[in-house]
């Protein structure tokens, strides 16, 4: 059965279905394709044999043919006429992250993969990386080939500039996947709906911006090492994708500096909340508490000199805040994203003022008392540095962090 039609604006489209009453996929796997018309009926025979004979839930492929101008669109539109679970998606523009937004957004599966059209990555590893997104474990899965577990073989030239693009990303998006541009993906469906309108790309960076704005959102990655064999007839364009690529970094670490790149609360994924344990939070809470002393003790010194004792505490104490509470939002606390993040630095500085004004009261009753020997003041101190700290924890968790709050 196939059905043909048009889409106002960029794309048109042809669909081929399976028979009438067929299950609903779980998992629908894109292969986008630019003028593959030597490889596809192969590649999409492949994966249709494995999906039939090894895949253990419903699914479907999905061909999008990105404006060829071969006859990639005619070979798609016959596989999706002759083999059932087959559909084709007709774009009239290129681009493979318009292909993917055009696909994954349009899916009425529960979860949304892709993989290239040459089938590089070894297809065993299509199950491990949807089954965390079936289950509800994890928001996306992503294949690499730069983790411990993975086997590759492809030349030095390509290597070196996959190493060098991975190493600009984590470096400058502070992004901690391994492989942003693996040609093997997933996502829940419900995730692509409310990240991929964030995506702003359409070409080749799609991969590396959505990964990273999901990671920036707080969402769980899951990782799969992978097999992977490099495709020497490939149609990239390994230095006109570079440069796109370094434009895209560039575009996207700006955004995140003016904090554009958080998903509105009402868009993110319903399912369970989990909520940081107290235990663990009052553990990373001590440890940044530490890491901020002596962070404090190293600016005073290095201060004191050029401004004078008290403009140096001063100092100190108000770059070590603005640490102390960025550190305890993004690690103590689990948030992700700009909401909230103006009022919570300003309370956290007051709460860090805390400690201060109990000290400082606390001296001012050991004066008054003339027979406290120093024993009793190391001890009133401590005290009262114990009660400070407790209540500042209690605070930041109760108010300064609580759970809703920038979320």
């Amino acid at each position: 059965m196939t059905k043909a039609g048009s889409l106002a604006g960029e794309t048109a489209v042809g669909v081929a279905e399976g028979p009438p009453g067929a299950a609903a996929a779980t998992v629908d796997v894109v292969i986008p394709a630019y003028n593959e018309e030597a490889d596809l009926e192969a590649s999409v025979r492949t994966l249709h044999a494995f999906l039939a004979d090894q895949f253990p839930w419903p699914w479907q492929i999905t061909v999008v043919d990105n404006a060829s101008t071969d006859q990639t669109w005619a070979i798609a539109s016959q596989l999706a006429d002759e083999l059932n679970g087959v559909q084709a998606l007709h774009l009239d523009q290129k681009g493979r992250g318009r292909a993917l937004r055009a696909a994954w957004l349009a899916s009425g599966a529960s979860v949304v993969a892709y993989m290239d059209v040459d089938l590089s990555t070894d297809l065993r590893a299509l199950l491990p990386l949807v089954a965390p997104l079936v289950s509800g474990h994890s928001h996306l899965a992503v294949g690499t080939r730069l983790a411990p577990g993975a086997r590759v073989v492809r030349g030095p030239r390509r290597e070196v500039i996959s190493r060098i693009y991975n190493l600009l990303v984590k470096a400058m998006l502070r992004s901690r996947f391994s492989d942003a541009q693996c040609g093997f993906k997933a996502i829940r469906s419900d995730v692509a709906r409310a990240l991929v309108p964030l995506v702003e790309d359409e070409g080749w960076f799609f991969d590396t911006e959505l990964l990273v704005l999901a990671e920036h959102n707080g969402l769980r990655l899951h990782e799969v090492p992978v097999d992977w064999v490099d495709d020497p007839d490939s149609r990239v364009d390994v230095v006109g994708t570079a440069k796109g690529d370094l434009r895209g970094i560039g575009r996207t670490l700006v955004r995140l500096l003016r904090g554009r790149a958080a998903l509105p609360a009402s868009s993110l994924p319903v399912g369970r909340s989990i909520e940081p344990s107290l235990s663990g939070q009052a553990l990373r809470f001590c440890s940044i508490g530490l890491v901020s002393t002596l962070l404090f003790a190293l600016l005073f010194v290095a201060l004191a000199e050029p401004l004078g004792d008290l403009a140096a505490a001063v100092v100190a104490m108000v770059l070590c805040s603005i640490a102390n509470t960025a550190a305890n939002r993004r690690i103590t606390f689990a948030l992700r994203g700009g909401p909230g993040r103006v009022r919570q630095h300003l309370a956290g500085l007051a709460v860090n003022l805390l400690p201060l004004a109990l000290t400082l009261a606390t001296l001012g009753v050991l004066d008054a008392a003339t027979d406290a020997g120093r024993l009793v003041q190391v001890l009133a101190l401590t005290a009262a540095n114990g009660i400070a700290t407790a209540a500042k924890f209690v605070l930041l968790r109760a108010w300064v962090f609580r759970r809703g709050s920038g979320r």
